[in-house]
């Protein structure tokens, strides 16, 4: 029995020691709310897929599967005969150009001093464009496959795949060391910020939902903000409630794709109404509850304290002698058993309020149970809980 007492006594002194914030209940401004099932999904375009513009053999991939990427970020290497066969003939078309180029300015020269004729000077013109517009188009040619043709001083049969966008890689389409054909799908890319939260409305706020109303979805303890953007013309056939899709608003990472989480939807003119912090509210004996400090008087302390020493003054005015405080203490041990059940049970330093929830936002509800100006526990109600819990327990037995 003792070893329980002194338990008792520790985790009592412990839940003391703990700094349990309290607020004051205030006056704000809500608009309505209803809340919602909901799912994280992405939409069929925000998956893309990066295809192969030549045939070849992947080499290498530089990246792998659930890695995220950025724009620019090299993907795979294949190695491509075609490619090879390109750059090849870019080079020598350049050479050849450069031939081409400077007979032309030699017969220039030469009919500008009469030396040679009109037609002469046209056909090496003619043969001049001919060779750049084929240079000019393969050059166009390589830099839609990512190779800068001017740089090129060797034949090369490396072609790299590069991301278009920011993401994470979702699949590796194709094993590493195959072959492929042109416009092979090699790598499939989730964009970043595609995301969208699916939610279902019941039918009975088919009046009051609108585009651009704002829905905010819980998700890992972190309060998510996201618009409406469709509104769906079909009702969903499992539930038979309105689907709504909300497009997420901020920079957030690692969100599970098919992840069923809840939702709020805000919607209507803002009310006000009597608030709290949502951190205060707390399920007890299936009720909402907050709870609030009690308002404790203490009259004085008990026997002896009550005087300073035994010249003290009795109730009288008069000086308290010793027989008189033999007397009271007396007195007071008569009762000893009665007094400590008495203060054991009302020294509870909180009491339990039950409230109804009429809305809420991000961070405060809305509630009937509460004046403006009380004082609720804000925080750390589970601490609150815990020693009204142990009081009660403690209250029926010595």
């Amino acid at each position: 029995m003792n070893k329980i007492l002194l338990l008792s006594l520790c985790m009592t002194l412990t839940l003391l020691a703990v700094d349990i914030p309290t607020g004051h209940a205030k006056k704000r401004s809500f608009t309505k709310s209803v809340e919602l099932n909901a799912k994280i999904i992405q939409l069929s375009n925000a998956k893309q897929s990066i295809m192969s513009l030549v045939s070849g053999h992947i080499e290498k991939y530089y990246v792998g599967l659930g890695e995220k990427v950025k724009v620019g970020q090299k993907i795979a290497l294949i190695e491509s005969i075609m490619l090879s066969k390109m750059t090849a003939e870019y080079i020598s078309l350049k050479e050849q150009y450069s031939a081409v180029n400077k007979n032309y300015e030699v017969t220039k020269t030469l009919y500008e001093k009469g030396m040679t004729s009109m037609q002469e000077l046209n056909l090496q013109s003619i043969q001049k464009n001919a060779m750049l517009a084929r240079k000019t188009a393969l050059k166009s040619q390589l830099k839609t496959l990512g190779v800068d043709a001017d740089s090129l001083k060797a034949a090369s049969a490396n072609y790299i795949l590069y991301a278009h966008s920011d993401g994470r890689v979702s699949a590796l389409l194709q094993p590493l060391h195959s072959v492929i054909g042109e416009d092979t799908s090699i790598i499939s890319i989730v964009k970043n910020q595609a995301y969208y939260i699916k939610s279902y409305l019941p039918l009975e706020y088919a009046g009051v939902v609108k585009i651009g109303q704002k829905i905010v979805m819980n998700y890992a303890n972190r309060n998510i903000v996201s618009h409406i953007t469709q509104i769906m013309p079909e009702l969903d056939e499992t539930t038979q409630r309105i689907v709504l899709l909300s497009s997420v608003d901020e920079n957030v990472d690692n969100l599970y794709i098919n992840s069923y989480v809840s939702s709020t939807l805000y919607f209507g003119n803002k009310e006000k109404y009597v608030a709290i912090k949502k951190s205060a509210l707390s399920f007890f004996n299936n009720e909402w509850v907050v709870f609030i400090p009690t308002k404790q008087e203490h009259d004085g302390h008990d026997g002896l304290e009550e005087h300073d020493d035994l010249g003290g003054h009795n109730e009288h005015g008069g000086l308290l002698i010793e027989k008189d405080i033999h007397e009271e203490h007396d007195n007071h041990a008569g009762h000893e058993g009665h007094d400590d059940e008495h203060n054991e049970e009302g020294e509870q330093p909180y009491e339990v309020r039950v409230i109804e929830i009429i809305t809420q936002d991000e961070e405060y509800a809305g509630v009937n149970g509460l004046e403006v100006g009380e004082e609720y526990v804000s925080a750390k109600s589970y601490y609150a809980k815990s020693m009204i819990l142990k009081s009660s327990l403690g209250g029926h037995g010595h």
